[in-house]
């Protein structure tokens, strides 16, 4: 009997040994499963915000352009370097937009997609290459802070944040735009 319980301590105590080693394994391999995860999360929490962040300073640029085009500012900057400022915008907001589409999931590529219409919209008019009123102006610009708002959407849905963004409140809020010149006002 002697033998016998030798051998079931010793069968236990590799068990508990095999439980053990499977158990840290398991935990090793979540942990870094998670660590992985959150180095991602953190990655395209980066990225997003890198692109919104380019996406207004290409909005910016375009609207200095366009109000020094249509003689609405006057400063001492020339026509030429605004364009050519917008320009090296549009080129760092491109690298932004490749750098999402690398490691964003489908619902956040494409509000970068309608977003990058909108801003390239936008864009365009500045430039004169489209023509239009300052209410087709202005209009550009409600669409392309909507397409904002989308991707902030889609992107908080990708990282998992909580919380509803398009609240009551918040979808009330419009884009706050000063008045339309009018024609006594020149």
């Amino acid at each position: 009997m002697d033998i016998l319980g030798q051998l079931v301590t010793i069968a236990a105590v590799l068990l508990g040994g095999l439980a053990t080693h499977f158990t840290n394994h398991r935990m090793e391999r979540q942990r870094t499963q998670y660590t992985m995860l959150t180095r991602w999360d953190e990655r395209k929490l980066d990225a997003y915000a890198e692109y919104i962040d380019r996406v207004r300073t290409c909005i910016y640029s375009s609207v200095l352009l366009y109000e020094v085009r249509k003689d609405m500012r006057s400063i001492e900057r020339s026509e030429r370097d605004l364009t050519m400022e917008l320009a090296d915008g549009e080129r760092t907001r491109g690298r932004a937009f490749e750098r999402v589409m690398l490691l964003a999931e489908d619902g956040v590529i494409e509000a970068a997609h309608r977003l990058n219409a909108a801003a390239a919209a936008i864009d365009w008019r500045a430039k004169g290459t489209t023509d239009g009123t300052l209410d087709e102006w202005r209009e550009l610009h409600k669409v392309a802070f909507k397409a904002i708002n989308g991707f902030h959407e889609a992107a908080r849905d990708d990282l998992g944040v909580s919380g509803n963004f398009h609240g009551e409140d918040h979808g009330s809020r419009d884009l706050i735009l000063p008045p339309a010149r009018r024609e006594t006002d020149s």
